[in-house]
């Protein structure tokens, strides 16, 4: 048996971690690129803290995922203003590009240089400059991961800036500041959450140490979704899902991902999708074609046998199956309100270009099992 575990230098978490950040940025820095989403005036607290430790603080506020284009201005910005550390604040976006300005502040060339798919994907020589990553939803686990997902509307994909020297300095997780998270995007980011436990639990490069950690959040995530989207200041529900995401990220940067994935990429290339969103509606119907495919090429293997232990895990029954497992997804993601791919405008005649897409996504190498080209077709058919 060899493996590799690999994270973020440093995670802080608990209610009210958010009041250490200022003492934790001035460690790295004086003069903080901060990272937000649409709603900048969240991240005021994070600046009190920031001025009340003398570090000055420049912002860069996304409207939406990350683009080459928006990373590529932030960078300049960032280095007009002398910013030596670098800090996410939001969502799994700012905390993405957060990352991506920080690695391109000390890597001499292009962003181009370095992405996947796209780019010339060289790998990063150079230290990124520090980063702090601070979560403001329970889904992506962006916090404790190795890369970083940025949209090339010119190309319609979403692709990857991956390296170990990625990883933040600091992931600062609140469990507080998720708690204002309306419904519909507790249930989108909290499934997506879900998801990244489930695929590292079923990968083909899973690990003692990543079935650990997937295993106690699959258990968070089961008992406190539901909980946490039907009341949004449960603090323990959401002190789990926080806990969920944070595991999610530690997993999937270890142990890889899946199908979900390798079609949530190249989905939220072309459509205006929200990336939770499409993950949950793809989620049962993986599961359930990758059981199919096991049952039929790997009867008695391991993808069988952990299938089973998810659905034990899921339920909290002993005597689960593995269809019961799919089923408890199915049934979470209709009463949590998640809509078909179709509500973003993907038809039939899109599932072609869709499974070419997804058959070469860097993903879908962490399956538990290769898939067909019609069992992709199938799974996108009844994702619709």
């Amino acid at each position: 048996m060899r493996f590799e575990f690999a994270t973020a230098s440093r995670i802080l978490f608990g209610p009210g971690a958010l009041r250490e950040a200022g003492t934790a940025a001035r460690q790295f820095g004086r003069h903080a690129f901060v990272v937000t989403g649409r709603a900048p005036r969240r991240a005021e607290p994070l600046l009190d803290r920031l001025a009340a430790e003398g570090v000055a603080a420049t912002m860069f506020s996304l409207a939406g995922e990350p683009t080459t284009g928006a990373v590529t201005t932030a960078v300049a910005q960032a280095r007009a203003a002398g910013c030596d550390l670098v800090i996410g604040f939001g969502g799994g976006s700012p905390l993405d590009a957060a990352k991506a300005v920080s690695a391109l502040l000390t890597n001499p060339g292009e962003l181009s240089d370095y992405l996947e798919v796209i780019g010339r994907a060289q790998p990063l020589t150079q230290p990124a400059a520090p980063c702090l990553a601070i979560p403001t939803t329970a889904g992506t686990g962006a916090e404790v991961t190795r890369n970083a997902v940025l949209a090339s509307p010119a190309h319609r994909l979403k692709v990857s800036l991956r390296s170990p020297l990625l990883l933040p300095r600091l992931a600062l997780v609140d469990p507080e500041l998720t708690r204002d998270l309306p419904p519909a995007l507790t249930a989108s980011t909290g499934l997506d959450a879900l998801t990244q436990l489930i695929e590292p639990w079923v990968s083909c490069r899973a690990n003692p140490l990543t079935d650990g950690i997937c295993a106690e959040g699959i258990r968070r995530a089961a008992r406190a979704l539901r909980l946490a989207f039907r009341d949004g200041g449960n603090a323990a529900a959401r002190e789990d899902m926080a806990l969920a995401s944070l595991f999610g990220g530690l997993a999937l940067a270890n142990a890889g991902l899946g199908a979900v994935h390798g079609f949530a990429a190249p989905v939220g290339g072309m459509f205006p999708a929200p990336h939770g969103a499409v993950c949950a509606a793809l989620l049962p119907h993986v599961m359930a074609i990758n059981l199919q495919a096991a049952r039929t090429r790997q009867p008695g293997g391991e993808t069988l046998r952990r299938y089973a232990a998810l659905a034990r895990l899921l339920t909290g029954d002993a005597t689960a199956t593995a269809e019961d497992g799919v089923r408890w997804v199915r049934a979470l993601v209709d009463e949590l309100q998640i809509p078909g791919l179709r509500a973003y405008g993907v038809t039939s005649d899109h599932v072609s270009l869709l499974v070419e897409k997804a058959a070469q996504a860097s993903s879908m190498k962490a399956n538990p099992l290769p898939l067909t080209r019609d069992e992709l077709a199938e799974i996108l058919a009844r994702s619709l």
